[in-house]
């Protein structure tokens, strides 16, 4: 198994939700030494995000990333992902070795300017229905995400440049889902991202043991 190196450049589209999650239940899910951000009393900002990379990224595959919670350390924000799955072995192997994410395997059924469902075996993560966007306005955007390398807490870049457009969408989060504790509720905000170019770096430590 192998997988590029860093940076990793990635083409292809997305659509990320956002919503409204109890504080309660996405501490669980949160390194202790991480504070969560409120941003409505009891609320913390979560997110899901769903993509295909195709033609001229280093690697082809689809991907599901859920975020229970905008964190802080030392005067650093950014997401914490406490799952994350996509289709490509080799971004497995990448994804846990490169950035320590707790990549796993899972299969995606993409119906485009419809659906996509996420599964994991006989079991259903989620299913995102989504209308297409139609106003769109190119933008690039930047963000640091934290992630654990064993005992390390580190953050990595991502740089996205797309075109965005406002959709609406419902998400399904069945019972037997392993995020479904976090009781998502149906998205205030879907951001539908065309014409995608993502470039992924390398993490640098924030706190070492």
């Amino acid at each position: 198994m192998s997988y590029p190196p860093t940076p990793w450049t990635l083409q292809g589209y997305a659509i990320q939700t956002l919503h409204l999650v109890n504080i309660e239940r996405s501490r669980p899910l949160i390194p202790a030494e991480l504070n969560i951000l409120s941003i409505w009393p009891g609320k913390t900002l979560g997110a899901v995000y769903l993509s295909f990379y195709g033609s001229g990224s280093v690697l082809e595959y689809s991907e599901l990333i859920v975020v229970p919670a905008v964190v802080s350390y030392r005067g650093k924000i950014g997401p914490w992902i406490s799952h994350i799955y996509v289709d490509n072995p080799d971004s497995v192997a990448g994804g846990r070795e490169i950035w320590g994410l707790p990549k796993e395997m899972a299969d995606f059924t993409w119906e485009q300017g419809k659906r996509v469902t996420v599964r994991q075996g006989n079991r259903q993560l989620c299913t995102l229905n989504y209308n297409q966007q139609n106003l769109a306005w190119r933008q690039q955007l930047a963000v640091s995400t934290f992630s654990a390398m064993g005992s390390n807490l580190v953050t990595f870049p991502a740089v996205c440049e797309s075109l965005l457009g406002l959709v609406t969408s419902e998400l399904e989060v069945p019972t037997e889902s392993p995020f479904s504790g976090m009781n998502l509720s149906q998205p205030f905000l879907t951001v539908r991202c065309e014409q995608m170019k993502l470039r992924i770096g390398n993490t640098k430590a924030v706190r070492q043991r």
